[in-house]
């Protein structure tokens, strides 16, 4: 008895079991077709793959996008099988470890609960359709089942309904561990494209109260999108989303994060609408169905504007404003903090000195206080990306040197850690896989990324480096090419209000003393950025010591450049760079993290808590 690991041969024996057909691309196994599916009424081919190092599926089809590893596939097929000893795994799916409910019949609600829903407008029949109930002991605790589309519980929420802020801790709470995803998923008609999303479950059920066939509410309030990447791939079969957010202080709840995340198919119900209510259920309240379904039917897809009044323009501490630390001390002095959320940083410096090791230690570190990282390596292979950061990462008290016959000294990270810190890196670190596109199938750089910090809440993002994104041909002007993919990065990243660093190679031939003139390709690409830094050795300096200048800094003016250039001290075994040798040993978040292996009785089905 003990822990499953994957092995290749466990794919291959699946592949074998199935009889579907299969051909190998890199480190994925694709086969013919989904064993799910069956590639839907198109028959599409090669949706579903598994990773053969990894173990982890996956299919494709949005209409499918089944996922799991090798225990999923032995669960469900009871043709192949792991073998009777396996008893517990490891956990290759996302980083969070959520609560699995025993499959319940549909719920009726209880008279406590029509009645306070008849007092909110809202009938019966609308509380029998989404199944709204309270508690056996506690009739005044109403109870929000979240189903998916497919019927399962995936969230529980609570409502007080004689909430007393003078004794109540709370109005509303939620069962722990639970996948957040969005209330009234279950009930939704997928032939009808356009969905409504409010802020509260009473919300969705006057929507829902008014006639509007498709209505759904987010599980955690207003600033919460913690649900975006669980129902991404269903929110996919909807042509246009309604934000009926609460209406406060002249503003639309929901709408700024809905416009950003899903741009081109958010309209929103229109202020006037609103008829001087809060939200839809008070609107329901106070004019009826009609006033609620006008609304709906009334939205519309807000412009971007371009233009306003400078009196209107908020005053802000500009150190208050979002920021990354780097966690190099000196660095983030002179950058006010760190990088400022929208900034696009540049980072150049010459061949093999060590710019990549920075850029993915200013990557280590914001994953290290946690921040959700996308990260894009066109010279590196992405295992060897991986190992690279697994160093910074694991710290130089972790790292195990060995010396061979020859006198070289390498190093490694015990499995063990390396298994603690790939785990800790779910949820939260991403990288661009380029052997996951056919070589047919070109797809633009920044439009990946941009899906991906619309999916997955990323903040930073790391290039490295600018020659390999651009994917030119011979024959066109690579300067023009350059200056078009940077203006397009720097964009992006004040559209989406993320950090971006991006790799640049220094010019083959750099005469002068300025090193923004120094960086390779057309004269305005340091002009478009907002941060230009410079890492390079120099020759008077001990071998593990290096120089960071930063030459442009647009947002104080403050820079690091000659006398005043930021000394740094570089680790060989932990790949670390900070301002001391103390920072080598400094552990970060993956050593105190409970991820890693976990017994299957921590998977049971849990009883219905209510």
């Amino acid at each position: 008895m003990g822990y499953y690991e994957f092995k290749e041969s466990d794919a291959l024996e699946f592949a074998r079991a199935s009889g579907i057909q299969t051909k190998q691309r890199g480190d994925e196994l694709q086969f013919l077709y989904c064993p799910y599916c069956n590639g839907g009424k198109n028959k599409d081919k090669y949706s579903f793959s598994i990773n053969l190092i990894s173990g982890q599926f996956k299919c494709l089809r949005s209409s499918c996008s089944v996922s799991g590893n090798m225990l999923t596939l032995a669960a469900e097929f009871s043709w192949f099988s792991l073998g009777s000893d396996v008893e517990a795994y490891y956990q290759t799916g996302k980083r969070q470890k959520f609560r699995k409910f025993r499959r319940m019949e549909p719920l009726k609600p209880k008279p406590a609960a029509i009645t306070y829903l008849e007092g909110r407008k809202i009938t019966a029949a609308t509380a029998e359709k989404y199944q709204i109930t309270v508690q056996s002991k506690h009739e005044n605790i109403l109870v929000f089942p979240f189903l998916d589309e497919k019927g399962s519980l995936q969230f529980v929420k609570y409502r007080k309904t004689d909430f007393n802020p003078a004794v109540d801790k709370g109005k509303e709470w939620c069962e722990a561990n639970c996948k957040p995803i969005l209330f009234g998923m279950y009930q939704c008609n997928l032939d009808n494209k356009t969905l409504v999303i409010t802020e509260g479950q009473l919300d969705s059920l006057s929507v829902a109260e008014s006639g509007i066939e498709n209505a759904v509410s987010v599980p955690n309030g207003k600033n919460a999108f913690t649900w975006v990447p669980y129902c991404w791939d269903w929110l996919q079969n909807f042509d246009t989303l309604i934000v009926f957010g609460d209406c406060e202080k002249g503003r639309i709840t929901l709408l700024d994060d809905m416009q950003r995340r899903f741009r081109g198919v958010v309209k929103a119900v229109r202020q006037q609408d609103y008829k001087g209510c809060k939200d839809a259920n008070e609107i329901l309240k106070k004019y009826g169905r009609d006033a609620v379904r006008k609304a709906v039917e009334q939205a519309e897809t807000l412009p971007m504007q371009q233009v306003k009044e400078l009196a209107d323009v908020k005053a802000v501490d500009l150190f208050s404003l979002p920021k990354i630390p780097t966690g190099i001390e000196s660095l983030d002095k002179v950058l006010s903090g760190g990088i400022y959320l929208g900034q696009t940083v540049i980072l150049t410096g010459k061949r093999g000195e060590g710019k990549s090791t920075l850029g993915s230690q200013i990557l280590a570190n914001a994953l290290n206080t946690e921040n959700t990282v996308f990260a894009y390596s066109g010279e590196l292979p992405d295992y060897f990306f991986k190992r690279w950061i697994d160093f910074q990462i694991a710290g130089k008290h972790n790292v195990i040197d060995r010396t061979g016959e020859s006198g070289t000294v390498s190093y490694f990270i015990p499995k063990e850690k390396t298994n603690k810190i790939s785990e800790w890196y779910r949820g939260r670190a991403y990288l661009f896989d380029n052997q996951s596109l056919e070589d047919d199938e070109p797809e633009d750089l920044i439009e990946v990324i941009e899906k991906a910090i619309q999916q997955y809440g990323i903040q930073l993002v790391l290039l490295d480096n600018l020659m390999t994104a651009l994917d030119v041909g011979m024959g066109v002007d690579l300067y023009r090419a350059q200056s078009k993919f940077v203006d397009k990065l720097v964009k992006m990243a004040k559209r989406q209000q993320v950090a971006v660093v991006l790799v640049v190679h220094p010019r083959k031939n750099s005469f002068g003393n300025d090193d923004n003139d120094s960086v390779s390709g057309s004269a305005d690409i340091t002009n478009k950025v907002d941060v230009v830094m410079t890492y390079k050795r120099d020759k008077d300096l001990p071998e593990n010591e290096r120089l960071l200048t930063v030459s442009k800094n647009r947002l104080t003016g403050k820079l690091a450049v000659d006398g005043k250039a930021i000394h740094l001290y570089f680790d060989e075994a932990s790949k670390r760079i900070g301002d001391d040798t103390a920072v080598f040993t400094v552990p970060y978040g993956w050593e105190e993290d409970t991820g890693g292996f976990i017994s299957i009785e921590q998977l049971e089905q849990m009883e219905i808590p209510f």
